[in-house]
C-alpha cells in the first residue's frame, strides 16, 4: 500500500493550499449521499427559518415559504450516512497524513447547495478566518494551520454552476519556496468584489465523486450558480487534536476520529 498522500500532493497542499483527487467515491455512495441531501433540502423548505433540528443546524435565508439554503451545518447529525462517509479511509487517511497525526477532531460535516438561480456565493476567504476567532478559539498545533478540509462533489462542478476558485501564488505575492502558512491570515483582504472574480483565479471543475483537499490558508471562493443544474457538495473539516477551542453546532460535532 502506498502513502496516504503522494509527495506531489503534499507539496501542492503546503505550497499552493490544495489538490484534487478524481473519482474517489463510487456511484453507490454518491446516490446515497444525494438522497440524504434531498431529504435535508426538503426538511429545510418545511422549516423555513434558521435553527437546529434532528441534530443538524439549518442556515436559511430569504422568504420562509421558499427559503434559500445557505448551508446545513453538521448535516450528518440528521443523516448518518454523511458522517459515515467522513470517516472513510478515502477522506480520513489523507487528512490525517496532512495533519501529521494519528487522530483528529471532526469540526465540520456541511451540506452546501447551489441551486440554479438561488444566488448563493462565497467571497474570497480563508477557512482559518472561520476557525480562529481570537483568544483561545484556535491554536496551530502542527505549524501548518492544523486543519484540513475536504469537498466531495455530488454533482458535476463547472464554472457555469458556481465552481470553486482559488487564487494562485503569484496573485498572493508568495516567494517561490514560501508556504501559505508562513504569513498571517490577511491574503484575502482587499480583494474587492463580493463574488470570487479575478482574471487569474484557478477554476476547479470536476465530476461527481471527485474530492478537493485544502488547507486553512488557501484563498478561495465561488460565484452564484448561473447554470441549469445543481452544484451540491459535502464539506468535512478535520482539526489537529487540541487546536480547536470552540463548540460547533450540531449533535456530535467535534467528534474524535482515529486512524482508520
Amino acid at each position: 500500500m502506498g502513502p496516504a498522500v503522494s509527495a506531489a500532493e503534499r507539496t501542492a497542499f503546503e505550497a499552493d493550499g490544495y489538490f484534487v483527487r478524481r473519482g474517489v467515491f463510487d456511484e453507490a455512495d454518491l446516490t446515497a449521499a444525494r438522497a440524504a441531501f434531498d431529504r435535508l433540502y426538503a426538511k429545510a423548505q418545511r422549516r423555513g427559518v434558521t435553527g437546529l433540528e434532528d441534530g443538524a443546524h439549518f442556515v436559511l435565508s430569504g422568504d420562509p415559504t421558499h427559503p434559500t439554503v445557505d448551508r446545513i451545518v453538521w448535516a450528518g447529525g440528521a443523516e448518518p450516512h454523511l458522517l459515515a462517509l467522513a470517516a472513510r479511509p478515502a477522506l480520513l487517511s489523507p487528512a490525517l497524513a496532512l495533519l501529521g497525526s494519528d487522530a483528529c477532531e471532526q469540526l465540520l460535516c456541511q451540506a452546501h447547495y447551489k441551486m440554479p438561480g438561488d444566488g448563493v456565493s462565497f467571497a474570497w476567504h480563508q477557512d482559518i478566518q472561520h476557525r480562529d476567532k481570537g483568544g483561545t478559539s484556535w491554536q496551530d498545533r502542527n505549524g501548518l494551520g492544523s486543519y484540513v478540509q475536504t469537498i466531495l462533489l455530488l454533482d458535476p462542478m463547472t464554472e457555469e454552476n458556481g465552481a470553486l476558485k482559488f487564487l494562485p501564488r503569484k496573485v498572493l505575492g508568495l516567494a517561490p519556496r514560501q508556504r501559505l502558512s508562513d504569513r498571517s491570515y490577511d491574503y484575502s483582504e482587499g480583494m474587492g468584489a463580493k463574488d470570487a472574480e479575478h482574471p487569474e483565479a484557478q477554476v476547479v471543475e470536476g465530476a461527481p465523486g471527485d474530492v478537493l483537499f485544502f488547507g486553512p490558508y488557501a484563498v478561495h471562493g465561488s460565484c452564484p450558480n448561473g447554470g441549469t443544474t445543481p452544484r451540491r457538495v459535502l464539506i468535512n473539516g478535520y482539526a489537529f487534536p487540541g487546536a480547536n477551542g470552540r463548540v460547533y453546532p450540531g449533535d456530535g460535532a467535534g467528534r474524535r476520529l482515529p486512524t482508520p
